[in-house]
């Protein structure tokens, strides 16, 4: 494990197992210790129910969610630790990542936690196209 924390106030370390090669995007895994903050998964609609036109405009809407839910919080995305993408079209997420990789650091900067990604047959909301769980942890 090739781990250190960080300062107080980012009390995590990425885990990086020696010889592994490096992500692009995300990490293999984080370390934390603090208070944990998990939200439900969460669509990208607005304060309305109503969803914007496009894959990509969905997951900034939803980033721009999660980021909302952790200020209720006190967090901030550098406390974030996980998070877990359910799409319903894979190729729809392969054909954007350059895209994607724009509005995930419009919204968390370059600060790249664990993330799992996978393919559902649907969303509770049909229309939604993308839901993300987010798990972050605060420092004490």
């Amino acid at each position: 494990m090739n781990a250190m924390f960080e300062t107080a106030s980012r009390p995590t370390a990425v885990l990086q197992p020696s010889g592994w090669p490096t992500p692009r995007g995300y990490a293999n895994g984080i370390a934390a210790s603090g208070r944990l903050v998990v939200t439900g998964g969460v669509v990208g609609w607005d304060e309305h129910e109503r969803f914007p036109e496009g894959f990509v405009a969905r997951v900034h809407q939803a980033l721009r969610n999660i980021r909302a839910i952790l200020a209720e919080a006190g967090a901030e995305p550098h406390h974030l630790v996980r998070l877990t993408w359910y799409v319903t079209d894979m190729d729809a997420y392969l054909d954007a990542r350059r895209d994607l990789g724009g509005v995930y650091r419009d919204v968390f900067g370059q600060h790249f936690p664990a993330m799992a990604l996978v393919q559902v047959v649907r969303l509770v909301e049909p229309p939604a196209l993308v839901e993300i769980e987010a798990t972050a942890v605060i420092p004490d």
